[in-house]
Formats: structure tokens, sequence, C-alpha cells
């Protein structure tokens, strides 16, 4: 299964992005197919925090509702998959934590990463190059692929 992280996200959705396009196009093709594909709830709240921020990356912030209306549209596909916290999910992100010596701002991507591996992602997609510390999990740019 793969999962989108934030900025890929981000990406599709906002049109002035260079990446925009590329970006959109995958995460149609992901959400329009058959296969199992995810998004961890994490990103969701990154992806509403960082299109709404007021003042932010954009001149123009995405309406609360536009916002709303795409996280939504992305749930109408019947493959999506939204994953949480397992049972197993400390564990996992202790030993990310401890193996990558990961602290700070960058314990958000080790949450991702470890909500990732407990479900069993088989690659997330982003263009996060920090995801690159966490060798259990096999991270690709789509934009390059």
């Amino acid at each position: 299964m793969i999962a989108v992280d934030t900025n890929i996200l981000v990406y599709a959705h906002r049109a002035e992005m260079p990446q925009h396009l590329r970006a959109k196009t995958k995460v149609t093709t992901l959400a329009e197919g058959s296969s199992e594909w995810a998004i961890p709830w994490p990103c969701i709240h990154e992806f509403l925090s960082a299109v709404t921020r007021r003042p932010g990356a954009f001149r123009i912030p995405t309406p609360l509702s536009k916002a709303i209306s795409q996280v939504e549209a992305w749930q109408e596909s019947p493959a999506l998959v939204l994953l949480g916290e397992t049972p197993s999910y400390w564990r996992t992100l202790q030993a990310i934590l401890t193996k990558g010596d990961v602290t700070g701002p960058r314990v958000h991507d080790a949450r991702i990463a470890a909500i990732c591996l407990d479900h069993g992602v088989s690659e997330l997609w982003t263009a996060d190059r920090d995801f690159g510390r966490f060798p259990d999990l096999r991270v690709v740019n789509p934009l390059f692929a």
C-alpha cells in the first residue's frame, strides 16, 4: 500500500505550486484506482494547517471550507485507508526515535513513519528528504518517478 505525505497533498491541492500538475495526477491516479492507498491522519492535520495558515506559505490561503472539501473528496475514494496509531505504535516510534537519534521537529516525521510501518505501508510518497532517516520505510518522490 502506498501512503501519501503532506507535501504531495499540498502540491496536488494548490494550483500555483510548480509541482501541482504532476502531484495532482499522481494523487488522482491513486484515488481513482482499485489498489488500496493511504493517508496518515497526521498528514491530514498538517495539510489543513499548511493550506489555511495566515500568514503562511501562500499569499491567499485556502478557505477552511475548501480545504475540508478537499479532504472529503479524497475520502470518497473507496480504496483510501486513513492511518492512525496502532497498539504497537509507541514501541515502533520509540525504536525509530532512538535508531535515528530523532529530536525536535523531526519527531513529527518519525510519527508518520511509525504509523506507516505499523500498517505495512510498502512506500511513502513524499518530497521531504528527512524521511531518509528511517531506513525501514521505503520512500519515493513520485514527482521524479
